[in-house]
């Protein structure tokens, strides 16, 4: 079976292979810290505008400066944008990886690399193209000290050469990567227009790659899904957001501070919003706590370590039943793990977090443009159910870059939840702050400063009664805990609801939810087209399950959950929640490497487990 794209062929091309467009994944190996980022982002923008569907993937090492990082951005014109496995063509700027880069290639790949470094002895099954870039870089950068942050720019030209993009885009893009530093912005250009000179009268072309004009990203967007977080929670209404930085979540506050520093600022040029950053992730949350009582829209963002720091707290806001929301932006543990590697590996952990009986309602986005309309309701589950949310997104969706359709403006009001005033109160003549009046497990609430004698109330994290009067009567605590998981099974019906495919040809499922999704899009393909497997495809968006989740386990055979933790963690909730005769139907395809997920291993692992 074959191990890479359907490519798109037309005349053949150098060395008598077919000329593939469109169709590649670029890898760029260089050193942390050595200016590259802002030449990887040129080049994936240059093709963007192109009109040709791309995604960027930053590896990056968890160190300041010095240690290895790769950059893959993968060009596919039929939308795929999940990681390929496979490289094609690779960019070498590292001597201390280049020997174990170039090893890895699969035979065809093309390889740009430093001339010292002499990679063409390694084999003979790749195209080589080596260029003198330390020449090329002290002719078109006089000071020595810049010289290595524009070096990386002319692989950018050679590149651009090679491939066939458009000069006029690299320039657009380099402009707008530089839109408030013109002489940077110059410089950098000559050291393109630099390398994609030498690429003209120095290298001859070899490899079949070629980038070609197309239509498909009109009108689109690139954004990480931290910013796009951060401007959904700016427009669900956040005004109070504490945290304590850490990777990979630190950018989300960080875009948010910018952005609400420049739309939030009111009439007497005073700010509407506080933010504040803790001494640690427990003070954040807090804070959260705090101002959620009072009856702000409060958050915080963390990630995995975060979250267990902050276990205590949100058995508070369980029983004392306080809103919140916290953004989770995972990355591998346990422990400091590798926090600059992506994960699914907090789910189980979140959905139970804290001691004793607690359930977390969590939102699982897939893509930047869940991470804006998820945060919206994020805050509107948080106030209705009186509860922390958890939006679990992770590290490949929040710091790398998406292609997206713009972001619907949200037009639906922000629901309080039930919230009495001072006029309900006067109709009422007071009320039980733990009374299950609805049927609904949901009590209801004023907020402080409400003018009304009844209107105060007293959250209690200790045993209480439906008044909020300290109690520890046995049957008080009980009547409390199946009123708050009363609460959590209505939630079921008020939480987002699963994407489905159903095919109607097949009684095998695939359920996946987050970045997993990308991958899983593109692994159906590679089943139909390579083994006429068909399968149908639920992508989860929140916990608790809904009832199509059980409707889908019901009606397949067998159930083929892919995750990327090494526990099958969603599995495990899976598990608890149906029918125990539903059990054995559910199998697991779980990666844990760190790296996104791609569909070949989903390919491979799954139609291996279906013995084809």
């Amino acid at each position: 079976m074959a191990t890479t794209d359907v490519a798109l062929h037309e005349h053949s091309g150098p060395m008598g292979r077919q000329r593939v467009v469109n169709n590649m994944s670029i890898q760029v190996a260089t050193v942390n810290g050595s200016g590259s980022q802002s030449s990887n982002t040129v080049l994936l923008r240059s093709i963007f505008q192109m009109g040709v569907p791309i995604s960027g993937k930053n590896l990056f090492p968890s160190n300041i400066a010095g240690l290895p990082t790769w950059y893959t951005i993968r060009a596919n014109k039929d939308g795929y944008i999940a990681r390929k496995k496979e490289i094609d063509f690779l960019v070498a700027m590292n001597a201390e990886t280049a020997k174990e880069d170039v090893l890895s290639l699969t035979p065809g790949a093309a390889v740009l690399y430093d001339e010292p470094l002499n990679l063409n002895q390694l084999r003979s099954d790749l195209v080589f193209y080596a260029v003198p870039y330390d020449k090329l870089v002290a002719a078109v950068c006089p000071e020595a000290k810049l010289r290595k942050l524009v070096r990386n720019m002319i692989y950018v030209g050679v590149l651009a050469k090679l491939l066939d993009i458009d000069m006029a885009e690299v320039e657009k893009a380099l402009r707008k990567q530089f839109a408030t530093k013109v002489k940077a912005a110059n410089l950098n250009l000559a050291a393109a227009k630099s390398g994609y000179d030498y690429a003209a009268a120095s290298l001859t072309k070899q490899d079949p790659y070629y980038i070609q004009r197309m239509d498909k990203t009109q009108g689109k967007i690139i954004i990480d899904g931290n910013s796009a977080a951060a401007l959904g929670c700016m427009f669900a209404g956040v005004t109070v957001v504490t945290w304590y930085p850490i990777t990979p979540s630190s950018s989300l506050v960080e875009t948010l501070i910018e952005y609400m520093k420049t739309y939030r600022i009111g009439p007497d040029g005073k700010a509407t919003f506080a933010i504040v950053q803790a001494e640690d992730e427990l003070a954040a949350i807090g804070m959260v706590l705090g101002a959620g009582w009072a009856g702000a829209r409060s958050m915080t963002a963390t990630a995995g370590p975060g979250i267990s720091l902050m276990a205590e707290f949100a058995g508070l806001a369980y029983y004392a039943e306080v809103p919140g929301v916290v953004w989770d932006i995972q990355r591998v543990g346990p422990s400091t793990g590798l926090p600059t590697r992506t994960s699914q590996g907090d789910i189980l952990s979140t959905a139970f977090l804290s001691h004793g009986d607690t359930k977390h309602i969590m939102l699982i986005p897939s893509s930047v443009a869940e991470c804006f309309s998820m945060a919206q309701e994020a805050f509107n589950l948080a106030e209705q159910f009186q509860s922390l949310v958890f939006v679990m997104s992770d590290l490949d969706l929040g710091m790398n870059n998406w292609m997206s359709d713009p972001f619907e403006y949200p037009t639906a009001p922000i629901k309080r939840g039930k919230v009495l005033t001072k006029e309900d109160l006067d109709r009422l003549g007071g009320f039980s702050r733990y009374k299950d009046v609805d049927g609904d497990g949901i009590g209801y609430r004023t907020l402080p400063g409400t003018d009304h004698p009844a209107a105060a109330y007293f959250s209690r994290g200790s045993g209480h009664n439906e008044k909020s009067q300290y109690s520890e009567r046995p049957d008080d605590f009980e009547r409390n805990m199946e009123r708050i998981n009363r609460k959590f099974e209505t939630a079921r019906s008020f939480v987002p609801r699963p994407e489905m495919t159903i095919t109607g040809k097949t009684r095998i499922g695939i359920i996946a939810y987050g970045t997993t999704h990308w991958a899983i899009l593109e692994a159906r393909d590679q089943m139909r087209n390579e083994y006429d497997l068909e399968t149908d495809y639920l992508r989860l968006k929140a916990y608790p399950f809904t009832r199509e989740v059980h409707e889908f386990i019901e009606n397949h055979d067998r159930v083929y959950l892919v995750e990327q933790n090494r526990d099958a963690q969603m599995l495990s909730l899976l598990k608890l929640d149906v029918k125990p005769e539903l059990i054995v139907r559910l199998r697991s395809i779980a990666h844990i490497h760190g790296l996104p997920v791609d569909a070949r291993s989903v390919t491979d692992e799954l139609t291996s487990m279906e013995g084809k």
